[in-house]
């Protein structure tokens, strides 16, 4: 069997920057970008989300309104950077450029200060979606979830090496999909 996962980045917070862990709300305009990008979306069977307001909030209220099951996942939450939460690149390019720089060629060889190695984000993040995979095989569900937690999940889809996780390109409120076969096959739907 399969499991049908579409995937919903937040819209655009209230704050710039490196969010990570930080707790920010959406903007009208990220509320707006997420509804249009599932006015006419689904059918789901269920929303799972990460438990940060920029995305429990959202899912929240679709759950409601479409009278769905909702679940919050904590290990589908985004990457924590560490010293660089809150700061903007422009930022980091006065104070860390090395860092930042390091960072953007092979994300998973250099970690930002205290921060969270990109492996094991990835980690908890394949681990998440294996339970997902195993608990609601064969179902449609929307996960309403971050921008790195997207890009892991759609560069695995697409065989790209890891020093490549950040040219997947996750703008705010996209909307993108990917099958997960029980037997491990990952692909991505349009």
């Amino acid at each position: 069997m399969t499991l049908h996962l579409q995937m919903l980045r937040h819209g655009e917070t209230t704050t710039s920057g490196f969010r990570g862990s930080l707790d920010d709300g959406l903007t009208e305009h990220g509320w707006s970008q997420m509804r249009a990008a599932v006015a006419t979306a689904g059918p789901w069977q269920r929303l799972v989300s990460s438990p940060l307001q920029r995305c429990a909030r959202f899912a929240e209220q679709l759950a409601a309104e479409r009278g769905l099951p909702l679940e919050q996942v904590a290990d589908l939450r985004e990457l924590h950077f560490g010293r660089w939460e809150g700061r903007t690149a422009l930022q980091l390019m006065e104070t860390d450029e090395r860092g930042l720089g390091l960072f953007w060629e092979d994300p998973y060889a250099f970690t930002p200060p205290e921060g969270e190695p990109v492996q094991a984000f990835a980690d908890r993040v394949f681990a998440a979606l294996h339970r997902l995979q195993r608990d609601h095989d064969g179902e449609r569900v929307l996960l309403i979830t971050h921008a790195g937690v997207m890009r892991l999940v759609l560069a695995h889809a697409r065989g790209l090496a890891p020093r490549q996780l950040l040219q997947v390109e996750v703008p705010h409120g996209a909307l993108l999909g990917v099958d997960i076969d029980a037997d491990g096959q990952w692909r991505e739907v349009t």
